[in-house]
């Protein structure tokens, strides 16, 4: 992600963090520690922003872009966890951190956070809010698969018996 013409160590800015975003950022605040996957180098420092793609840490001593890090990131009792690498560093400013991976658990927890701070707000009982997603992907699905009954049935690939009987299965 470096352009060749900048591959010492001095950390430059490969171009600026504007123009890499995929996703809206949104302002936030927290204590972030990255620890580098290769020599185990931890730095610590505080997010400026952050969206569902990255964030941006406030620190004097970034990591080189293209780094592989482990990041926590802590905001009032909670913690965030996940791979990420560094796509942007200027030294003694701070580093742009692409997510690479995180467990599901820390996903749905990261997607809260964004919620909060994008002005969507998370839903208030959280547990009722999936369960309602659930039964709408599972309302969905049913849409789906009895329209494929159907169009196998007009097609003579179902007999009108044998879809009469899986839709039967599927609604009942």
């Amino acid at each position: 992600m470096s352009s060749p013409d900048q591959n010492d160590s001095s950390n430059a800015a490969v171009s600026s963090p504007t123009e890499r975003r995929r996703n809206l950022r949104f302002p936030f605040s927290a204590t972030v520690e990255a620890v580098e996957t290769k020599s185990g180098t931890k730095v610590t420092g505080r997010t400026t922003d952050l969206g569902l793609g990255g964030c941006y840490v406030d620190t004097l001593s970034p990591l080189p872009v293209g780094a592989e890090a482990k990041i926590r990131i802590m905001r009032e009792n909670e913690t965030f966890e996940a791979q990420a690498r560094v796509v942007y560093s200027l030294m003694g400013m701070g580093m742009g951190l692409a997510f690479v991976s995180a467990q599901p658990k820390q996903v749905r927890l990261f997607q809260r956070w964004v919620q909060e701070i994008s002005g969507e707000g998370a839903p208030a009982h959280q547990e009722e809010a999936e369960a309602k997603r659930a039964e709408q992907t599972q309302t969905l699905q049913n849409v789906v698969l009895s329209d494929l009954i159907l169009t196998l049935m007009q097609k003579k690939v179902l007999t009108e018996r044998e879809g009469k009987d899986l839709l039967h299965k599927l609604f009942v």
